[in-house]
């Protein structure tokens, strides 16, 4: 017994000293590293939040826009137009004028008949049209376009008719908008471009009274953070996509040409005192007269 207790003593100290140590956990590292990860989530989540809200905010100033529809209740004919296929579905409304009111009418519907209302060439534009900058991946099921309108009327003389189009691109995460404006001469029965109300070779001034505007805009920062100035080839792609109303001129830009989708808004509106110096002086601009 004496014996086998010092025997005993011994290989108990053996065995702890054998024992492997636990190692040693360096906290400060990881714990900082996950604080700074979580941290990351939290502003990602709240500038996703946020991106959100402004999106909403966005797409709301555009459908609750006031026009003059009912104003023009004898002058329009409102229409619809529905069709379904395996490539895309089209809904679109958009406007006749009362040819009963004035035959030269006929004018108006025959180009919107030809332009808005041909669904073989707007398949064509679906199959062959860039996607907008926050749409994905490539088209594979069905997608929707749909097209609405305002309308606004200027002294009795001038409508301008604004083009709406929802662009649901199949795996976006929400719906982009590109647009596209008309400006019909109702004394004459005849459309409007951008030389018939200002002066040839504006542009670039026309583009700087533009950017003031937006710039001053994004120094207030709120809807328009994340936005930038008109690029030349932008404003001409874009030189005839405006509407008239009141004692403004309003300018339409697809998404992402002056802001991303999810901030600032579709259009810059030029007050007419500040267009003076590019108005084009001759008795058929309803701007001047």
């Amino acid at each position: 017994m004496k014996l086998f207790l010092p025997i005993l003593l011994f290989f108990t100290l053996i065995s702890c000293k054998n024992e492997p140590k636990k190692e040693e956990t360096d906290t400060s590292f990881p714990i900082n590293t996950q604080e700074e990860i979580v941290d990351s989530l939290r502003v990602s989540d709240k500038h996703l939040e946020t991106q959100q809200q402004t999106l909403i905010i966005k797409r709301k100033e555009l459908l609750e826009k006031k026009d003059a529809k009912d104003e023009l209740e004898k002058l329009l004919i409102s229409k619809s137009f529905l069709k379904e296929s395996d490539l895309y579905t089209l809904d679109f409304k958009y406007p006749y004028l009362n040819e009963k009111i004035k035959p030269q009418f006929e004018n108006f519907n025959e180009y919107i008949s030809k332009h808005y209302v041909d669904a073989k060439s707007i398949e064509k534009q679906i199959l062959e049209e860039k996607r907008l900058c926050d749409s994905l991946g490539i088209p594979k099921q069905s997608e929707l376009r749909m097209v609405d309108y305002k309308i606004y009327n200027l002294n009795d003389r001038l409508i301008s008719v604004l083009f709406y189009k929802e662009n649901h691109y199949t795996g976006a995460a929400h719906a982009a908008y590109t647009f596209n404006c008309l400006n019909f001469d109702m004394e004459r029965a005849v459309f409007m471009n951008y030389e018939d109300f200002f002066n040839n070779g504006s542009e670039g001034e026309l583009r700087d009274i533009l950017n003031t505007i937006l710039k001053e805009k994004i120094n207030l920062g709120e809807m328009y953070y994340d936005c930038w100035a008109i690029s030349e080839d932008d404003f001409f792609t874009a030189k005839n996509n405006f509407v008239i109303n009141d004692d403004a001129v309003e300018f339409y830009f697809d998404d992402c040409v002056i802001c991303p989708s999810y901030t600032g808004s579709y259009s810059i509106k030029i007050p007419l005192e500040m267009l003076m110096p590019v108005l084009r002086k001759y008795k058929k601009n309803p701007l001047i007269s």
